[in-house]
């Protein structure tokens, strides 16, 4: 379950002393938790996820009377209870009204309610920056918007207008205070999903990252940890490209601490960019009934500032995701992302270090 102990406006957080409540008019805001370990902040990522109607996943989930904990193990969600943030990427709409896009092969919308599973899931954050959150239009993308509200789940990357998509979220964690931002690159040709514009909702878009880099930019001014979550690359490739490559290294120009990338629906490697770490693409988490390698990432940082990087193998199969046991299928899955990673090596825990030397 998810431990948000308080929830700050950013004027107040700031602010101190008589009449600082009154100043917390900003629409930022700060979620306040206590660690689970002293001196050591842990956040999680998994990639994509849907509760779209009509897919094989959701038909399992019907057949397992609307239970998530028999679609995605125990032991998985365990493990996302376990980190002080939990952040997932809601690749899908929420509400009952709307249109499928004119010409779209996939669109994805999922009903209201299914919403709770985000909680169960003990998920704090999600990204709706991606190529779905706009399948049913934009009447269907505010009912997304006040879904999630109403569930209190942040969301990042989308909002009712560009100042709202470029909204960041931050979580405050012991001493450390984190800050999250994320944008899309993808539907690089035919562009269906809409950007946000000052007067209309959609998503923040990084196609050209001049936008997004100034808010990764405020984002390190204003938190000690940026964390930027990024929808890119190229559907079923499973080493990330030049394009991808650009993007990420700017983003660590600008201040991020951590990239994370979603869309491809399948893994891709790691790479270090002056001592930072980009994990190009998670894959799916739980999003259909493929047989996909998975995974959560955990990242530790110390009291110092140190990050310590940790892949903890999953399988999607069968409308199910599990948490792989079996040392043979671990080390197999270590060695396989090493294998499309750049300069990082993984080692037979899932720790991943900054490979060194020749």
């Amino acid at each position: 379950m998810r431990r948000v102990l308080a929830v700050l406006g950013m004027a107040c957080f700031l602010a101190s002393g008589p009449g600082a409540l009154e100043a917390a008019a900003s629409q930022e805001q700060i979620y306040i938790k206590e660690p689970h370990e002293e001196g050591k902040v842990t956040l999680s990522f998994a990639g994509d996820i849907s509760f779209a109607e009509g897919y094989a996943n959701m038909g399992y989930y019907h057949a397992k009377g609307d239970d998530i904990t028999k679609c995605i193990e125990g032991d998985v969600i365990s493990r996302m209870d376990g980190a002080d943030v939990m952040m997932v990427n809601n690749e899908f709409t929420y509400s009952d009204r709307g249109k499928p896009l004119s010409g779209k092969t996939f669109t994805f919308r999922a009903k209201p309610e299914t919403a709770a599973n985000l909680q169960i899931l003990s998920a704090d954050i999600v990204s709706l920056a991606n190529n779905h959150v706009y399948d049913y239009g934009e009447t269907a993308l505010l009912d997304t918007l006040d879904t999630l509200e109403q569930y209190k789940i942040p969301y990042v990357g989308a909002g009712r207008n560009r100042e709202e998509a470029e909204k960041i979220v931050y979580f405050q964690v012991g001493d450390r205070k984190i800050a999250y931002v994320s944008a899309t690159q993808v539907e690089r040709s035919y562009v269906y999903t809409k950007e946000a514009t000052d007067t209309g909702a959609g998503v923040l878009r990084t196609y050209d990252p001049a936008r997004f880099v100034e808010v990764i930019k405020k984002a390190k001014e204003t938190s000690d940890f940026v964390v930027v979550y990024v929808h890119w690359g190229t559907e079923g490739v499973s080493r990330f490209e030049a394009d991808q490559q650009s993007l990420g290294h700017q983003y660590i120009d600008a201040g991020a601490d951590l990239v994370i990338g979603d869309h491809p629906h399948c893994l891709q490697g790691v790479e270090y960019y002056k001592g930072v770490p980009i994990f190009y693409s998670l894959g799916n988490f739980w999003f259909n009934s493929k047989t996909r390698d998975t995974g959560l990432l955990e990242a530790d940082i110390s009291s110092q500032g140190e990050v310590k990087l940790r892949f903890v193998p999953c399988l999607q199969k069968g409308c199910r995701t599990t948490l792989v046991t079996d040392q043979e299928e671990r080390q197999r899955m270590f060695r396989s992302l090493q294998e499309i990673s750049a300069n990082a090596v993984i080692d037979e825990n899932g720790v991943i270090r900054e490979k060194t030397g020749s």
